[in-house]
């Protein structure tokens, strides 16, 4: 048999199936937008709906914690402001106490925390921040600098009742002062020194090194840089320091207790005496000291003269507070970075 009797044409193709054949009658791959009619591509699939509402749960939790935290210092200063307002006036505020500090106002007290807040600020402030600027700019890092870090936060957990004992052995008795304004406002300066050096070296630490390398880059000396680039930066956050210094200067008793301050003493009511009635080797009066002594030691006293007197202390840090805030908003928002 030849090779001619065995060859087969080859079948032809099979026709493609028409609209409508098939054995589904419909075509397996469907036309670009048929089969997708009613679905998002972009709509959140079950994990991301899951990470929502999860962090819905996480915001009402963290929300009930900030309002858990805020109610109940609203619910103080409104009750102290209800029972103090019988006696919130002028004349309460600009007055001397009378009648054994059973009646009359506050005034001496008020002034004299104004000279120990002011005193104590002038004294913790330099020294604190330029502390924090060697220790962060120029101390490298050995057993010194190790050492100095572990006293400064050994310092911050002090008790106050110990700084006052320091107050009197070092500035009473060692160096002299006596119990006076001056040695009672240099106890509270060494009790805020720690917090002034901390907030300074994170303040300047949070100014970013290519600052630093850009300014030596064109010549800077490293002093010149701190002061031109670094410091001007970093200025918000030392405030910090210095307002949470402000504060707890303001409402110490027991610093001042042993080293300056005193029972009573009087203020002329009238003239520029009134306003600078103490001198630095005088003893004076403090709102806190004031506050205690009425509470424990005075009989006779209503409970809208001390809640009065209250009254007035939280004002006035929360006033100091509140005017250091703007001013650190202020320079924050002059930032360029």
């Amino acid at each position: 048999m030849s090779s001619e009797d065995n060859f087969h044409p080859p079948s032809p193709p099979a026709p493609l199936p028409q609209a409508g054949e098939g054995s589904s009658g419909t075509d397996s791959h469907p036309r670009a937008g048929e089969g997708c009619v009613g679905t998002n591509p972009f709509a959140p699939s079950p994990l991301e709906n899951r990470k929502k509402i999860k962090e819905t749960i996480a915001q009402w939790i963290l929300g009930a914690v900030a309002v858990a935290l805020v109610v109940p210092v609203v619910l103080i200063l409104g009750y102290l402001v209800v029972k103090a307002w019988p006696v919130l006036s002028v004349s309460f505020v600009f007055d001397n106490p009378e009648n054994r500090m059973t009646a009359g106002g506050i005034w001496a007290p008020l002034v004299g925390t104004f000279f120990l807040v002011l005193i104590s600020l002038a004294a913790a402030a330099p020294v604190g921040i330029l502390a924090g600027v060697y220790l962060n700019e120029f101390a490298r890092d050995n057993w010194f600098t190790r050492s100095v870090n572990l006293a400064v936060m050994n310092l911050a957990g002090v008790p106050s009742i110990v700084h006052g004992l320091f107050g009197v052995g070092a500035f009473v008795l060692f160096m002299g002062l006596g119990r006076s304004l001056l040695a009672a406002s240099l106890t509270l300066a060494v009790m805020t020194l720690p917090v002034i050096i901390t907030s300074t070296r994170e303040a300047l630490a949070s100014v970013p090194m290519s600052f630093r390398e850009a300014c030596w880059n064109m010549g800077a000396t490293r002093w010149q840089t701190i002061r031109t680039i670094v410091l001007p930066n970093s200025i918000s956050g030392i405030l910090t320091g210095v307002i949470l210094q402000v504060s707890r200067a303001a409402g110490e008793t027991a610093p001042i207790l042993f080293t300056g301050a005193v029972f009573f003493t009087p203020v002329d009511p009238s003239g520029w005496s009134s306003f600078f009635p103490y001198g630095l080797d005088d003893r004076c009066m403090a709102l806190s000291m004031h506050l205690f002594t009425l509470a424990t030691q005075v009989r006779g006293v209503s409970d809208e003269y001390l809640y009065g007197t209250a009254v007035v202390l939280v004002g006035l840090v929360l006033l100091v507070n509140g005017a250091s805030i703007i001013l650190r908003g202020y320079l924050r928002s002059r930032k360029r970075w």
